[in-house]
């Protein structure tokens, strides 16, 4: 299909749920995108967190190809080796546990709703979240998820949370009541413009919920399988969480979730309290085992370190000579710049918020795809066997759009 004749087809054919940009892409390799017209493009937002070991990676192509003629999909309620041979692998790299297979991250935070839920038996249901985080669109998740502006609409939400402010442990501590089962939170809120949870704050959480028999929820959908240096980014607060959900990035560009359960509570749920027809196939667990070994063997947990260190410098240097910037976060290769444009004459903060909106397009026009969440944070997410040579490449981009927006081109 030519470009227009896929476009007329969205219009026609396909629900208006996202913003689209007018780009469409037809192949994929490594950190590369390339679109129907030819032109390559420098990928440093892939699948959203999906694609962290790149595009179409060989060690995940092989797996998919070896499994797909061989048994795509079987129900739950009999057995085949893939699945056991990911849950044991998922636990290997976490901690000792049971794992539950679905197929996004929403349907893994609803699986830890039900979950916690369980856990309560009737006397105490209430689970904790933080302000700004992002959990999924589904009504349980969106219920979780403190940020007012993807829950207008969708009203009456299912009761039974409360969402406080980030980082700061009183307010968990005020919130916490009788009827408080769980605290789910995000280690770096992602869609929440890149905010990094403090260690002695986790470790508070932590101790509070096991003094209290509340479960700890860690959501790593964006953080897990190796995007802060650590296959899981909990290992970097010295805690182990109850429960842990898993998906993006887990199944290398197949649709895979998970939760991840700690083994002395796993038999809170029993058989028919839970399911997902699609939820650990085969072919989709054949694929995450393959992102596991491309992972591994090609040693992409110590690059994306010595990356992150290296992007987080250039882009702390890039920041004392653009006042624009006015902070980088990071943890790993999971990268928020915040902007800062001055507010010209006769317009309020709010309405700069657009610029970041332009930066991302700007970029994308020079072959740089990059994220623009909270309007004005620039968030950044290479694949983890990110070269200095692409690093180079798309800090220079992303200065050059940068000057051109702020005025500043000398």
């Amino acid at each position: 299909m030519h470009k227009t004749e896929i476009f007329q087809a969205y219009d026609e054919y396909i629900l208006s749920t996202y913003a689209r940009t007018a780009i469409a892409f037809v192949k994929g390799k490594g950190m590369n995108l390339i679109d129907v017209t030819g032109k390559k493009y420098l990928d440093f937002f892939p699948g959203w967190g999906v694609n962290n070991v790149g595009h179409c990676h060989p060690k995940v192509m092989a797996a998919v190809r070896d499994q797909i003629g061989r048994l795509i999909h079987i129900p739950n309620n009999f057995y085949h080796a893939q699945q056991a041979k990911l849950a044991k692998e998922i636990i290997r790299w976490s901690f000792p546990g049971k794992v539950f297979f679905c197929n996004s991250g929403a349907e893994g935070c609803e699986a830890a709703i039900k979950f916690a839920r369980a856990y309560g038996r009737g006397q105490r249901h209430e689970i904790i979240t933080m302000a700004n985080s992002f959990h999924g669109r589904t009504l349980g998740a969106l219920a979780a998820t403190g940020q007012a502006k993807y829950q207008e609409g969708f009203q009456p939400l299912p009761s039974g949370f409360k969402t406080i402010p980030f980082n700061n442990i009183d307010s968990l501590q005020a919130a916490v009541s009788g009827q408080t089962i769980a605290i789910m939170l995000e280690l770096v809120q992602g869609e929440g413009g890149i905010h990094v949870a403090g260690k002695e704050y986790v470790q508070q959480i932590r101790e509070l919920c096991t003094q209290e028999d509340i479960l700890f929820i860690l959501d790593e959908v964006q953080t897990g399988m190796g995007r802060t240096g650590e296959m899981f980014c909990f290992k970097h607060y010295g805690v182990v969480p109850d429960l842990m959900i898993l998906a993006k990035a887990l199944g290398g560009g197949l649709p895979i979730g998970a939760l991840v359960v700690k083994k002395e509570i796993a038999g809170t749920f029993k058989p028919g309290m839970h399911a997902s027809t699609f939820g650990g196939s085969p072919l989709v667990c054949k694929a995450a085992l393959g992102t596991f070994k491309a992972i591994v063997t090609d040693k992409m947990l110590q690059n994306a370190r010595v990356m992150g260190d290296y992007l987080t410098a250039r882009l702390n240097k890039l920041k004392q000579q653009l006042p624009c910037i006015e902070e980088v976060r990071t943890l790993g290769l999971m990268i928020g710049i915040q902007l800062n444009f001055p507010v010209p004459p006769g317009e309020t903060q709010g309405k700069t918020k657009k610029e970041g909106k332009i930066v991302f397009e700007k970029c994308l026009r020079r072959g740089l795809i990059i994220n623009c969440t909270q309007g004005n944070v620039l968030r950044i997410m290479p694949a983890l066997n990110v070269t200095k040579k692409q690093a180079d490449k798309a800090v220079f981009i992303l200065e050059q759009v940068l000057r051109e927006v702020s005025g500043d081109e000398t």
